[in-house]
């Protein structure tokens, strides 16, 4: 159990790697947020379908987990857009704020005592990410509208989470064809604006290319061989190292400062995440 449970901690933390670098990437395009999402998304979708050699479990299951993952996909984009990167990544990362409430109603998960120490440490690094005041640049022209979308998305990536897990626990192989899906709809919901296709440069096409193989492909691979490990709560302290890693490669590429505050709250959340890992791979279940 305990080899299962290491295993499968290395694989979320991997995943969370991959995904923090979505930020810096999707700024590093000039096209739209919308024009990103549904492009990023296609090309991942075309790449997990390879991977499965087109095995993909269609079901209403696979269909409702599906339209949680493409919401979070869309409003992830966009929020990145207009808001700064850390940001976008840090409200998408007070997800775990509504898997504790609902992971024992959707899941029947036991909600422990040490849970809500670790939950408490990343509300407390959260709240001082957003601590100081935000405003307009040429990277987040829009911060208010994109702190609202991030908020909203911070609620469908938990209910993709729960649905990944249920899934999973349901028919083995299942979360990784809702992830297919997901990524199907976010482009399909995205093609109204890809036509005609939109100007784009060679670096915006590698760029998409990136998000779509290995930022989303690669990243879900790993992190769906591991969410029926992990209850659904710690999978989602695990990818709290995401937010941390987040602005840090949007600062190296772009020089976009998160502040002080976000740096402080961002090493609180990392702490709770690591001592969150740490415990679970020592302690059976």
């Amino acid at each position: 159990m305990r080899r299962r449970q290491a295993d499968a901690v290395v694989r979320v933390v991997g995943a969370a790697v991959l995904f923090s670098t979505g930020g810096a990437a999707i700024k590093a395009s000039a096209l739209p947020g919308m024009d990103v999402a549904s492009l990023r998304s296609g090309i991942a979708a075309a790449a997990l379908l390879l991977w499965l050699r087109g095995r993909v479990q269609w079901s209403a299951r696979t269909l409702a987990v599906g339209a949680a993952y493409a919401a979070t996909l869309i409003l992830f984009v966009v929020s990145t857009k207009l808001t700064t990167a850390a940001s976008a990544i840090f409200l998408q990362s007070t997800a775990p704020l509504y898997i504790a409430i609902l992971a024992p109603l959707l899941l029947g998960e036991r909600l422990r005592r040490r849970d809500l120490a670790f939950l408490a440490a990343a509300g407390a690094g959260l709240t001082l990410c957003f601590a100081g005041r935000i405003d307009a640049t040429l990277t987040a022209p829009d911060p208010a509208t994109g702190n609202l979308l991030g908020i909203l998305c911070s609620l469908s990536w938990a209910l993709t989470l729960l649905g990944l897990r249920w899934l999973e626990q349901a028919q083995p192989g299942a979360a990784v064809s809702a992830v297919v899906v997901g990524n199907l709809l976010a482009f399909s919901v995205g093609l109204p604006s890809l036509w005609p296709l939109p100007a784009a440069t060679a670096g915006d096409w590698a760029m998409l290319a990136y998000l779509g193989v290995f930022q989303i492909g690669c990243a879900y691979v790993l992190l769906t061989g591991a969410v029926d490990r992990l209850p659904a709560l710690h999978v989602s302290l695990l990818l709290l190292v995401e937010p941390v890693l987040n602005p840090v490669w949007t600062w190296l590429v772009h020089g976009e400062r998160p502040g002080a505050w976000t740096l402080a709250g961002g090493a609180i959340i990392i702490a709770a995440a690591s001592a969150q890992a740490l415990y679970d791979a020592r302690t059976p279940e």
